[in-house]
Parts: C-alpha cells; sequence; structure tokens
C-alpha cells in the first residue's frame, strides 16, 4: 500500500533541508557540505540526481522552490548569513551545452548579520515574493520587481520578532477576507518566558506588517511551524514543531470598521502529541490539510487525520529505514485510512538528518496520482545554527 524507496543523497555531512516542487516530480536536498542537489523523478519512479553545486560558504540550513508560473526558480539559506535566488536555464543553440540546462546564481541577500536560518517564497496570489529569517531575529520580506530579471530584488520589509528566528511560515490563504500572514518561530535559549511563536499581520493603511499574535503557551524552543492549506475555512491552522507536535486553531474576531489595527484572534490548542517522546523537527501539511505528518528524533515519521469529530489521532507510524512501525500485536500499523485524496503533493518535505558518509534520503508515496513524499531523520541532530 505504501511503497518506501531509499536514495543514496551523496551529501557529504549532514542533510538538512528536503523541499518538492509545486508537481512533486523534482526534489531538491540540501546539506552541511555546503551543496545543493537536484533530483527529477523519472517515469518509472526512480530519482536520479541532474544538478549539485556547492551554493554557500557554510551549512545550508534550508532551501525551497518557487512557484512554477515563475519559472524553475529555488532559494537558499545558510549559516554563512546569505540568502541566495537560484534559477534553472537551458543552454542557448548557440552554447556548448545547447539543449543542456544548468542552475546559475541570480542573487544574494546579504542583508542579515548572522545565520539565515530559514527561506520561503510568499504564496503566488501575492507575486513573486521572498522571506528570510535570522538568528538576529529579524524577518526581511523581498519582492522581485521584475519576474523576467531575478537579479533585481527590493527589501520591502524588516521586522524585528525581538527573538532569535529559527523557522518561519505563510498562511497560504489567498481569500481578501484574511490579510497576508506569516508566522515566526524561536528557538532562543535564553529566552524561558515569553511565548515563542509570533504572528504577524499586512495592514493595508499602514503598508506594513505588525504582530497580530503570540502564542504565549509556546515557551519551549520551536524547530518548523506549518500554516494549513486553507480552503475556504474562516479559521487558520497551525501546525508547530517543539519538544512535541502541537496545532492550534487561530479564530478571526469580528473587528470594528473603524478599527485599524491588526487582526484579534481567539487561539485554541486543537491537539498536542507527545508520542515522538524528543525533539520534532519538521511539521508538513498535504494539500488538503488533512493530513499532518511529523518527523522527530525518535527517528520516526508519524502521520496525523482528524476524523470526523475532529480530534486528531496518529494514523501511521513509519521508522528511518522505511519500514512501519509493529505494535504490541506485532503487526504493522495500519495505514489505509490515509490514502485517497487525503495524500496529495506536499509542497515542503519534512526536514532530515543523516548521519555519516553513506546519506540516504527516504521518502512515502502513496499508488495514487499525486504523492506525498517524507524525508525521516537518522542519527543526531546538528543544528547549531547561531
Amino acid at each position: 500500500m505504501f511503497v518506501a524507496r531509499s536514495i543514496t543523497a551523496d551529501h557529504k555531512d549532514l542533510i538538512h533541508d528536503v523541499s518538492y516542487d509545486f508537481h512533486g516530480r523534482r526534489m531538491a536536498t540540501c546539506s552541511s557540505d555546503q551543496s545543493v542537489k537536484v533530483w527529477d523523478k523519472s517515469e518509472n519512479g526512480d530519482w536520479h540526481c541532474t544538478a549539485s553545486w556547492k551554493t554557500h560558504s557554510g551549512s545550508v540550513w534550508r532551501v525551497t522552490w518557487a512557484h512554477p508560473e515563475f519559472g524553475q526558480v529555488l532559494a537558499s539559506c545558510s549559516f554563512d548569513r546569505t540568502a541566495a535566488v537560484w534559477e534553472e536555464i537551458v543552454g542557448e543553440s548557440n552554447d556548448k551545452q545547447r539543449g543542456l540546462s544548468h542552475w546559475i546564481k541570480r542573487t544574494t541577500l546579504v542583508d542579515s548579520r548572522t545565520s539565515v536560518t530559514d527561506v520561503k517564497f510568499a504564496p503566488k496570489h501575492m507575486g513573486l515574493m521572498l522571506t528570510t529569517c535570522s538568528a538576529d531575529g529579524v524577518v526581511r520580506i523581498y519582492e522581485a520587481p521584475d519576474v523576467m530579471n531575478l537579479s533585481q530584488w527590493s527589501l520591502q520589509h524588516e521586522i524585528s520578532c525581538k527573538l532569535s528566528c529559527s523557522c518561519l511560515s505563510w498562511n497560504p490563504s489567498s481569500s481578501r477576507v484574511h490579510p497576508s500572514m506569516f508566522a515566526v518561530g524561536s528557538d532562543d535559549i535564553n529566552v524561558t518566558c515569553s511565548g515563542k511563536v509570533q504572528i504577524y499581520e499586512y495592514n493595508e493603511n499602514t503598508r506594513k506588517y505588525a504582530k497580530a499574535e503570540t502564542l504565549m503557551t509556546v515557551t519551549d524552543a520551536v524547530h518548523d511551524i506549518a500554516f494549513a492549506p486553507n480552503l475556504g475555512r474562516s479559521f487558520h491552522i497551525l501546525a508547530i514543531a517543539t519538544k512535541d507536535v502541537r496545532l492550534f486553531k487561530l479564530v478571526p474576531i469580528r473587528k470594528e470598521s473603524t478599527s485599524t489595527g491588526p487582526t484579534k484572534f481567539e487561539v485554541q490548542i486543537v491537539a498536542q502529541f507527545d508520542n515522538h517522546n524528543s525533539q520534532v523537527w519538521r511539521v508538513s501539511w498535504n494539500i488538503t490539510s488533512t493530513l499532518l505528518a511529523s518527523s522527530g528524533d525518535d527517528g520516526c515519521v508519524r502521520l496525523w487525520k482528524a476524523n470526523y469529530m475532529d480530534n486528531w489521532k496518529c494514523t501511521g507510524i513509519l521508522k528511518g529505514d522505511g519500514s512501519p512501525l509493529t505494535g504490541s500485536s506485532g503487526q504493522p500499523t495500519a495505514m489505509s485510512t490515509v490514502l485517497g485524496s487525503s495524500i496529495q503533493t506536499s509542497q515542503n518535505a519534512l526536514n532530515g538528518i543523516s548521519a555519516g558518509s553513506s546519506l540516504k534520503a527516504l521518502y512515502i508515496s502513496a499508488h495514487s496520482p499525486n504523492h506525498s513524499h517524507i524525508h525521516t531523520p537518522v542519527g543526531q541532530d546538528c543544528h547549531a545554527r547561531r
């Protein structure tokens, strides 16, 4: 029912991130070996490395794809305090590499004074915009005024979060009812009392982003954060990877028509799972937001799904080698409940950490037209980002 296939990644150090393109047919990986690799899926389902190049002068923490509407574009961020934008181009007819594609650097963003810990493209309805967050506690939003010229990016917003930033996520909702919104998480170990997740919202009047909410109950280091795809809901769902997995519902409170401040939210915790019994490093939604995957230091990927009563349950567990985790009865954990429409391409793969010289990237796909890909963590954590 599920197929787990091992891919020899050939990175020379820890793999920190895996990202899938919009269609789930291409994959990018990044590593402490300072390189990014691009993989393409063949017709028979095998993955082949089609490009590999040195991208930064430090560990590469994250890599992400732009929407294909803007071409084949990647962004990466690194401990070297920079983020970079890469574009795949096909050799011209008079080029010795005629018909062959290769990746070129379009720009380097050098505004951060410390390690750039996450990079994300904004939802495509906002245009070609790129967001970074850094250990210096600043979120920066860039825009490419001309999508045909990716060497030109302008810094539109610089938002100080007062806490060292570790991860960010855009709310993908394109509804006009919901202003543009993103969440940022912190792994600042020097601050123990304040909330480690902040929500920022765009204000049309001031044309700036303002803090709308702080999740005060999240006091442990946050490693990943992900808004669920919003398919017409009036509220938002946010998944957080910390010492456990947490799901929050953010219900906008109707504000007065004369109010100019950011939206206020009623914050509800929907679910909290400590099944990993360890730090959780990645959370990732499928495209319909019916299935959540998480990976942790226990070396397992766990799949979560809500029933008709909106109670979230674990519907599958896979170990780092791709085999299902057997229960007390000795039988593999049932995973049939997560098949069908709930398995669709995740826009971002789960983070994986691979140790040693023989690196493996593991993905799980259901036998359906679309695929959900997961990369599991193996070995120790090495996220020394600052």
